[in-house]
């Protein structure tokens, strides 16, 4: 199989689709010859990044979506049979901004709502496609965080919903693993694109430097001295989706460029 067509006429389910890493997975997966399936609470966001996907020659069905609500994902799974007739990979893929406070100032409705999106949410979605990835031996990249790895302060509650999800993936592939299905999550470090290039320069105002210097300075921790890119997260989830990881579940991939290891 050439590298131009990994996930060629395949159909992937792509949820939190916003502006950094959905957008990108939803373009490479239909630049490796994949048709998808775009859901996200904004509709005129959804419509602008299949329009994308259509430019690329691929097809593309945008499904405004709740996936903390049981209607809302089941409508969405409804919707990506019926237009496609079969799915081969689901991506959980939606995102909540973490409280940044200490577990002890932490509210507990945050918590909450936190697990609700990141963890329930991809269990729904999970589930809702269980029977359509059953049918291809299909796929489920969950992404996950390099938040796993360390114990920094102002980080517990998105530690405590990330390695909730890394629990429940390896908890999946266990259980649908006999069904055919795979169930793998990736792990990003920075992930150097237009949303950490904003917080950088909101970061070089605040302090009096510039965006390269944060940047330097960030990527230093890692073995690479780079960050990763959003590209490079998004081709990480195709190879996990291709048949090239056929025999690869249960696992997470960390892409850090060697700031953590693991």
């Amino acid at each position: 199989m050439s590298a131009a067509g990994l996930l060629q006429d395949r159909v992937v389910v792509i949820s939190g689709v916003g502006p950094g890493l959905g957008s990108t997975l939803a373009l490479r997966c239909a630049s490796q010859g994949a048709d998808v399936v775009l859901a996200a609470r904004t509709r005129e966001r959804l419509e602008k990044v299949a329009a994308e996907v259509e430019a690329l020659g691929r097809r593309a069905l945008p499904v405004p979506t709740d996936i903390t609500d049981d209607e809302s994902v089941a409508a969405l799974a409804e919707a990506a049979t019926a237009e496609y007739g079969r799915i081969d990979t689901l991506v959980n893929n939606a995102f909540s901004v973490p409280s940044m406070k200490p577990l002890a100032g932490t509210d507990f409705q945050q918590i909450r709502d936190s697990v609700e999106l990141t963890v329930l949410g991809a269990l729904r979605l999970t589930r809702s496609f269980t029977s359509a990835l059953a049918e291809t031996d299909g796929s489920v990249v969950n992404i996950n965080s390099m938040v796993l790895r360390h114990s920094q302060e102002r980080y517990g509650s998105y530690k405590l919903a990330k390695s909730a999800l890394l629990a429940m993936s390896q908890s999946l592939a266990t259980e649908l693993g006999p069904q055919g299905i795979r169930v793998n999550s990736v792990a990003p470090g920075y992930i150097w694109g237009p949303t950490l290039r904003g917080y950088f320069e909101h970061q070089a105002g605040k302090y009096g430097t510039s965006v390269e210097q944060i940047y330097e300075h960030t990527a230093a921790a890692s073995d690479l001295r780079r960050l990763p890119t959003t590209e490079e997260i998004a081709d990480t989830v195709i190879f996990l989706a291709s048949s090239m990881a056929s025999a690869v579940t249960g696992q997470c991939i960390d892409v850090n460029c060697g700031e953590y290891h693991h």
